[in-house]
């Protein structure tokens, strides 16, 4: 009876985490949408939000046995999706009341449609929402899902999982190297094939709206962290509470040095040092102390605030900043177990600092090195191809109107004279000026809007 209820426990648990996951998408798009100009947030918000519909779409087709199958000849490479075509064979109850293979299967897709989605934030105000619906489903086959084989599938009995977590021996709690550094690279890749805004000096229309998103990701995180744990136990709990300290930490961290550089503390500033901070914290959650939580958000609050600083020396247009964000904060934080895990902590792993192999420091370095000359080499060749065939950007006319009113005939804040509905070549009204923004570092420039 014990059992039976505790199985209970853990599959109530695991649903309501799912639950705060889910919420990470319009989280995410508040976020990105807040710190875009006017005319192209529901563009934003709309790439952000269907990421969800074609990654459900694709994992129930064939993604789950590519991410979780047998690993093909056992070479650790990709999973074998043959078994679990529309996952048919799991379809019935075991009637033990625990977690079963369609829960990991829902609690997957979510994982890596927030991965693409956070790749969306580089092609923010440029990219032909066609291209992108076209471009999701070819990165995710390519790109996330062997990656996450490699992190996420374990060995098992009569059968291989990926080479980066069984034959490397890599560290990766909940999705450092498949999600954020994955993203983070990949969001960089595609900015650089797209090119820069013509509009890039544009400023952030909605910094309430950014900052409330960035809530709702901080909330989603706890589900998104603690969900990993795989149930309702002392692991959730450790996790939870570290997820809350770097998150902490990397807020007031980055808040520091906004006020010791610029003489002023930013709401987007605070917002991103705790998104920072929960990047960091999410490979490394189950690996270190609370004292050892807080100094990963710091100092990936610190880097993160750092590489902002130069955003504006490099031509690269990363527009929200996910490489900085999401590719250094997951570096960061993976770079921390190496540094000072604990050997006191559910992980178990004693980092350098405390008397630990320095083997660790190999393993670690591989998984980031192999994974972001993966992402990047891949995304870049895929965004290439579609440039050449498709056509991945806008034209000049439709990017200077705003995708908004001329792909999607919407506007985020009129509504038309005509009642409400869909109304073909909504304008917004122009700003009267522009700034050069990098999340919060504003600058007076002359160009307009």
């Amino acid at each position: 009876m014990e059992t039976v209820l505790a199985a209970h426990a853990d599959l109530a648990w695991m649903l309501a985490a799912f639950v705060f996951v889910l919420l990470m998408f319009p989280g995410l798009a508040l976020y990105y949408g807040g710190m875009l100009g006017a005319r192209n947030v529901l563009n934003m918000m709309t790439m952000v939000m269907v990421t969800l519909g074609i990654t459900s779409v694709l994992y129930v087709l064939f993604g789950y046995g590519l991410v979780s199958g047998p690993s093909v000849n056992d070479w650790g490479l990709i999973g074998n999706p043959l078994d679990y075509i529309g996952l048919g064979n799991h379809l019935t109850d075991d009637e033990s009341g625990g977690i079963q293979v369609l829960y990991i299967a829902a609690w997957f897709i979510l994982f890596a449609a927030i991965t693409v989605a956070i790749v969306a934030s580089g092609a923010a105000g440029r990219m032909k929402f066609s291209a992108w619906l076209v471009f999701a489903p070819i990165w995710l086959t390519l790109v996330y899902f062997p990656v996450a084989h490699w992190v996420f599938a374990a060995d098992g009995e009569g059968y291989s999982g990926g080479f980066l977590l069984n034959d490397i021996g890599i560290h990766d709690f909940a999705g450092g190297t498949a999600v954020h550094m994955n993203s983070g690279v990949a969001a960089l890749a595609l900015a650089m094939v797209l090119g820069a805004r013509r509009k890039r000096m544009e400023r952030p229309h909605n910094v309430p709206m950014a900052l409330l998103g960035g809530g709702i990701l901080w909330f989603g995180w706890f589900g998104f962290n603690g969900s990993c744990a795989g149930g309702a136990n002392f692991l959730t709990q450790y996790v939870v509470l570290n997820t809350l300290l770097a998150g902490s930490a990397g807020m007031i961290g980055f808040a520091a040095i906004e006020r010791l550089r610029e003489g002023h503390v930013t709401s987007l500033g605070v917002i991103t040092g705790a998104v920072a901070g929960l990047v960091g914290i999410t490979p490394s959650a189950n690996a270190v102390s609370p004292l050892g939580a807080l100094g990963v958000g710091i100092i990936a609050a610190g880097v993160v605030a750092f590489a902002l600083s130069f955003k504006s020396r490099f031509a690269v247009d990363d527009t929200l900043d996910a490489f900085a964000v999401h590719g250094l904060g997951g570096i960061v934080g993976t770079l921390c177990i190496v540094l000072f895990a604990s050997d006191a902590a559910p992980a178990g792993i004693e980092g350098i600092l405390f008397g630990g192999d320095i083997a660790i420091l190999w393993r670690e370095l591989a998984g980031i090195v192999i994974t972001c000359t993966f992402s990047f080499v891949m995304t870049w060749l895929i965004a290439k191809a579609l440039d050449k065939t498709i056509g991945l950007r806008v034209d000049e006319e439709t990017e200077v109107g705003g995708l908004d009113a001329t792909i999607h005939a919407e506007s985020a804040y009129e509504i038309p004279a005509a009642g409400v509905g869909h109304a073909p070549g909504l304008t917004t009204t122009p700003a009267p000026r522009a700034v050069s923004v990098a999340h919060g570092h504003a600058e007076p420039v002359t160009a307009s809007h």
